[in-house]
């Protein structure tokens, strides 16, 4: 009978310590990256580590921020601050985050798959549409940090390889990938599974290694995701983060921390990597504040509901006084169609056209 692929919280698992992260040592020269089977092999510091001096946290840490999104966000991660990402799910959510202020913006795949699908978060979304999803909110505004759920990887390594690139060249500056089984589920549902250690970390290799070999010298960041502390606890989701680290995944994300003290250990568990914590009202996670999660040592915090959770119950209000009154004039709240179309960017197209010298939009 075949092995199975997946562990279940009524299995015993013994779990060995992970060995620390070794420090990679100061270089002026880039280790050298062996090509196999078109894949750049991760540089090493010697110790079976991964490290790639062209992307070392001090390289930004001066300087302005940058219009290429992936090195915005690096640099954002290297200097002071908590990186707050609402989570989007469509044109409109993203519009409206990047109206309120927000620098950084979260395509949570749970919202890509209600939104693009009308369906739950239960693997049914693919590869093409978290992609297709990608390029329209990237365009938006195209040097605004998009870091984007890829749920598994979509498959083996070579799946992996080809999610990171395809999400690349969408203008994704980052993504995460996790340690589910290919029919994976929210993360903040029961019954999840997860695959072995050696699996995740293999997933992990594989992106970096498609990372590493996009020409030209991509920042492309890569977020290792653990589902495991509500499946195996804690002890082993911090193992699985170390090895993800050591494989050279840039930033740490332990899903369904359920307390303050949980977050506080991770955070100094994994530290200097960065840590990422994911808050889902009602979700496992406790609601906290970014100024909160800041103060515990998070450096990413996602929102991952907050635009689609809040477009259910405006739709569902809107729809019912609809039904109820004959008329959309009270939930409409006094927003013509110009000033909803102002909202979608449409001043911009009209400086643009007049820019160019057209006519075509001097009365809207």
């Amino acid at each position: 009978m075949p092995g199975k692929d997946f562990f279940t919280a009524s299995e015993h698992i013994v779990v060995a310590p992970a060995p620390a992260p070794t420090l990679a040592p100061e270089s002026d020269s880039e280790p050298s990256s062996p090509i196999v089977d078109g894949l750049a092999l991760p540089p090493s510091n010697g110790s079976g580590v991964y490290y790639n001096a062209r992307l070392d946290p001090k390289n930004y840490l001066e300087g302005p921020l940058s219009e290429n999104p992936a090195t915005r966000l690096r640099q954002m991660l290297a200097r002071p601050g908590i990186v707050v990402a609402p989570g989007i799910c469509d044109g409109i959510s993203a519009r409206c985050a990047l109206e309120a202020g927000f620098d950084c913006l979260y395509q949570s795949g749970a919202a890509t798959t209600a939104s693009r699908l009308g369906q739950p978060d239960l693997a049914i979304a693919t590869l093409n549409d978290f992609v297709g999803a990608a390029q329209m909110v990237c365009s938006i505004n195209p040097t605004v940090p998009v870091i984007a759920d890829a749920d598994t990887g979509f498959g083996g390594p070579a799946n992996v390889a080809r999610t990171v690139k395809q999400y690349a060249q969408s203008g994704v500056a980052g993504l995460h990938i996790e340690d589910q089984v290919q029919t994976k589920r929210c993360g903040h549902l029961m019954g999840k599974q997860v695959v072995s250690r050696e699996e995740f970390v293999t997933r992990i290799r594989a992106a970096v290694q498609a990372r590493d070999s996009i020409p030209g010298g991509s920042d492309f960041v890569i977020i290792g995701r653990t589902d495991s502390a509500q499946v195996l606890g804690m002890d082993e989701a911090l193992t699985r983060l170390r090895l993800a680290a050591d494989a050279g995944a840039d930033v740490c994300f332990i899903e369904g921390v359920k307390t303050k003290e949980l977050l506080l250990a991770t955070v100094e568990a994994l530290a200097p990597k960065p840590v990422l914590v994911n808050v889902i009202s009602g979700g496992l996670t406790p609601a906290f504040t970014y100024k909160e999660a800041e103060e515990m040592g998070a450096k990413i915090i996602i929102f991952s509901l907050v635009s689609c959770v809040a477009m259910v119950h405006a739709v569902r209000a809107a729809m019912r006084s609809l039904k109820k009154t004959g008329t959309d004039f009270v939930s409409a709240q006094g927003m013509d169609p110009k000033a909803f179309f102002e909202v979608m960017g449409l001043n911009d197209v009209v400086e643009l056209d007049a820019r160019a010298g057209g006519s075509a939009f001097n009365e809207v």
